[in-house]
């Protein structure tokens, strides 16, 4: 699983006393162990798509923090946080690229816009940019 790769990482940065990789290989395991919490009084079990969701997510918030030191012209940490980006992107998995994309929409019967959108959503979760298949679907 994911997190696995992640903690064993988390141990590693902690030996190479790497305070970057640690602070945010930290964050993606508290997000984790707080969603596993969740799931847990539901019953069900945490999978690596939930796990790349927290990833995405994670991503997205460091792009909107980098934004805002960009305006406030703090350089230092807009690099610190690209390097924390760079290290979840490893996670996760090889998006789909646009060419694949058309070629799943094309081989579905029913072409509508919220049947593709379900379709990808079942089948390519964290596979795919879902923004990139609203597009396609509709061009």
């Amino acid at each position: 699983m994911i997190i696995d790769e992640i903690k064993k990482d988390n141990v590693q940065a902690i030996k190479d006393k790497n305070m970057v990789a640690r602070a945010i290989l930290g964050v993606a395991i508290s997000k984790h162990l707080a969603l596993s919490i969740e799931k847990r009084k539901t019953g069900a079990e945490m999978t690596d798509a939930d796990m790349i969701a927290i990833l995405q997510k994670t991503i997205k918030e460091l792009n909107e923090e980098a934004e805002n030191y960009a305006k406030v012209g703090n350089t230092a940490q807009m690099e610190e946080i690209k390097t924390q980006k760079t290290m979840l992107e490893k996670y996760l998995p090889q998006m789909m690229s646009e060419d694949e994309i058309k070629s799943v929409i094309n081989s579905l019967e029913d072409k509508s816009i919220p049947s593709v959108m379900k379709h990808f959503k079942a089948n390519y979760a964290g596979k795919v940019d879902m923004q990139l298949v609203n597009k396609m679907a509709r061009g």
